[in-house]
């Protein structure tokens, strides 16, 4: 009778404590390992929050976080009854939203065509080619940029032969959002096409095979295998972009725009720079990056809502 017993209950509960030691005895390494990635997140992005405290003061250095006197949601309200919220709001919205429409295809689009190369150097050689912008720093890509599109730059030049009037085109605020763009898919599209030419290397290869015995060609293979296996990963990636949608590369924003530009290119992470950084409006600028951070957490869980209620499937 024990002996059934102990049959039909193979896994006892295991206290917590003697779970861990014996964890922390077959992992020790990895744990070690770890740690530092947990002290980072500790520090700097959990730790960070409670700066979010000046966002409801009146924040004075001299004062400290807890001397200086509280104002509750004014700065909220100051963000959003000022001059500059519905154009940054609407730059903001302008700019992520053309940036997700044509970026994020195109990393898709390059892992496709890499995983349908027969040549494997080719292969190596395309990926290597692509790859490389992203380790290039944003500040020395605007820099080629601005080179490439001043007034006697190589890209200027050569659309004046086709009677494009030279100008710096960074000046010219109908060229900001095209160069934006354009040197975003060049730096990113080989660095985001690895997430999904893994996906296509955990395709079963039989499923290609059968489609083929029942004489499907390369394009009803995409749209009836290739893609339906990428869905669960373009769907998490998707989600990933639209919560990173409200910081909008502000860093390249920042490099690249100046006063001619402001009203197409002014963001609202760029407003909270020039006002916390530049006009030392701390409390301010931290009400304002507090918004920006609140709406992107927003877009975030309601995508992810909405995904897992039409596929199945999303982040949590």
């Amino acid at each position: 009778m024990k002996k059934k017993q102990k049959l039909a209950n193979p896994n006892q509960d295991i206290p917590l404590g003697l779970k861990l030691k014996k964890d922390w005895s077959k992992y020790k390494t990895l744990y070690f390992l770890f740690i530092p990635v947990l002290v980072y997140y500790i520090v700097f992005q959990y730790g960070s929050m409670f700066g979010l405290i000046i966002a409801f003061e009146n924040y004075k250095p001299r004062l400290g976080f807890f001397k200086s006197p509280f104002v509750g949601l004014t700065h909220f309200k100051n963000f959003i009854n000022d001059y500059y919220f519905k154009r940054t709001l609407m730059n903001t919205i302008r700019i992520s939203v053309t940036n997700l429409i044509f970026t994020f295809p195109c990393p898709i689009l390059l892992a496709i065509f890499i995983s349908e190369l027969r040549s494997k150097t080719y292969s190596k050689a395309v990926q290597t080619i692509t790859y490389i912008p992203h380790f290039v720093s944003v500040v020395v890509v605007t820099s080629i940029l601005m080179d490439l599109t001043g007034r006697n730059g190589a890209i200027t030049q050569f659309l004046a032969k086709f009677g494009f009037e030279p100008v710096t085109m960074l000046n010219e605020p109908k060229y900001f959002l095209p160069l934006y763009i354009i040197s975003n898919i060049w730096q990113n599209i080989g660095w985001n096409s690895i997430v999904y030419l893994a996906a296509l290397l955990a395709i079963d290869a039989q499923l290609y095979e059968a489609a083929r015995i029942d004489g499907a060609g390369k394009l009803r293979q995409l749209w009836s295998i290739t893609l339906p296996s990428l869905l669960p990963t373009i769907i998490i990636m998707l989600i990933l972009q639209i919560g990173k949608m409200f910081n909008v590369g502000y860093e390249k924003i920042i490099l690249m725009y100046n006063p001619m530009t402001y009203e197409v290119a002014d963001v609202i992470n760029s407003y909270v720079y020039r006002e916390g950084l530049l006009n030392l409006n701390y409390s301010y600028a931290a009400a304002v990056g507090m918004f920006n951070s609140i709406v992107s957490f927003i877009l975030v869980w309601t995508t992810n809502k909405i995904s897992n209620k039409l596929t199945g499937s999303g982040l949590w």
